[in-house]
């Protein structure tokens, strides 16, 4: 049977060249590619752009670089003072060395989340209820450390991880709101106490102006009298200085002191004697 040998020589072209079509993968800019030949990784990791993957002696492991989010479960924790609290946490994290993290660790998101949920038990439970809720802060500082620490063999780099939510008992929810309230009061006297203080040391002070002023006395005396004098009372007190007093109080102390004149003798008598 006779064959067209540019027939068959067209498919093989044809066959090879879809092979090669076959084997172009794209990588993005946000990924690296980490290539196996014959199960050996060769070179550096691969990207970003368009790279030949030679199937089936070849195997491409696609990494992102972007920073992923972890949502770390509620965890059960006993503080230092031993409270019972639930608390869960946000880790936010990256590749930063791709054959790392294909090399080293099975499964690095996997791994990176049973590390975040064990590091943030551990932590928390080093420190007290009220570092808790004060000094977030640097409590979350202190997890991003551990963490990042322990990632790095990995080719994990930790870039924050926040505390996001803590569940108190209903208990302890109102113990503290207890003690809130008393600290209200307690500053809410504080500061009437302040105030009492304050206007009694005015007060002085306006008793030792008038006490060297006595003409002051006389217009605050005149001021009070014309302010009362606009409102609309049908009775009213009005308060007199001992000043105005005092001339009274004075001539009646003359009055006392001057001595009373004999009475004229009587007639009856004046006649027996006559």
């Amino acid at each position: 049977m006779f064959t067209n040998p540019l027939g068959s020589v067209g498919i093989f072209v044809a066959l090879v060249a879809l092979y090669f079509i076959s084997c172009i993968r794209i990588i993005f800019e946000y990924q690296r590619g980490v290539l196996f030949r014959l199960g050996r990784v060769i070179s550096t990791p691969k990207g970003p752009g368009m790279i030949m993957v030679f199937w089936p002696i070849d195997r491409l492991v696609r990494i992102s670089l972007r920073t992923l989010v972890n949502d770390v479960p509620a965890q059960d924790v006993i503080t230092r003072d031993n409270v019972s609290v639930k608390v869960n946490a946000v880790v936010y994290f990256r590749v930063v060395d791709p054959l790392k993290a294909v090399l080293e660790v099975e499964d690095y998101l996997f791994a990176t989340s049973q590390l975040s949920q064990t590091t943030l038990r551990s932590i928390l439970g080093q420190a007290e209820l009220d570092e808790l809720l004060a000094e977030r802060e640097r409590i979350n500082r202190h997890l991003q450390e551990v963490i990042d620490q322990q990632t790095d063999p990995w080719g994990i780099k930790v870039s924050a991880v926040e505390v996001k939510h803590v569940d108190l008992p209903d208990t302890m929810q109102r113990a503290m709101a207890r003690q809130a309230e008393s600290e209200r009061e307690r500053r809410a006297k504080v500061i009437h106490a302040e105030g009492e203080y304050q206007a009694a040391a005015r007060l002085r002070d306006a008793a030792e102006t008038i006490e060297d002023h006595p003409m002051a006395m006389q217009m605050r005396f005149l001021q009070t009298v014309a302010d009362t004098s606009n409102e609309r009372s049908t009775m009213f007190v009005l308060p007199l200085p001992i000043d105005l007093l005092s001339s009274f109080q004075q001539t009646n102390s003359r009055r006392h002191e001057e001595p009373i004149p004999p009475a004229p003798p009587d007639v009856s008598t004046r006649q027996m004697a006559g």
